[in-house]
């Protein structure tokens, strides 16, 4: 029999991710699995190619990105209490990467995750996240549409 211990849910806080968030309960629930809530913010260095971009500075966009992404996730979080066990956790990087870290690093039993968070030129730009997870990751991935959930 397949045990379910840990749960990976990456959220992006986006409408998607309330959506897919009772998958996620109801997986950890039956199994009595840990969930583990993941964020990543996007790190845009990469794109800039080393030239100077006017603006915010990357280290700037960091600290108030990750600060943003604190009080999210602290609010995501209160929707599990006395749910579950859980366990959070923000890091900041390329999310595919940050994903798939977490996923060894932790000894994540099954990912649940949303097959749709970018649409139209971000997705085209930066490509499918789920997509990525799913060929490169050691553990299963449950990847729902949050188009077709009720």
């Amino acid at each position: 029999m397949i045990e379910i211990k840990r749960v990976l849910f990456p959220v992006d806080f986006t409408e998607n991710s309330s959506r897919i968030l009772p998958y996620a309960l109801t997986v950890s629930a039956k199994f009595g699995a840990t969930i583990y809530l993941l964020h990543v913010v996007e790190d845009f260095s990469k794109w800039t190619g080393g030239f100077y971009i006017p603006g915010v500075s990357i280290d700037l966009y960091r600290k108030e990105a990750l600060s943003a992404a604190e009080k999210t996730i602290e609010k995501t979080s209160e929707q599990l209490h006395g749910y579950l066990q859980f366990k959070k956790k923000i890091v900041f990087g390329d999310p595919i990467q940050e994903i798939l870290k977490t996923i060894e690093s932790e000894a994540i039993d099954l990912v649940v995750m949303g097959t749709h968070g970018r649409k139209g030129l971000e997705h085209v730009v930066f490509g499918s996240v789920a997509e990525n997870v799913v060929k490169k990751s050691p553990a299963p991935v449950l990847t729902i549409n949050p188009y077709k959930t009720k």
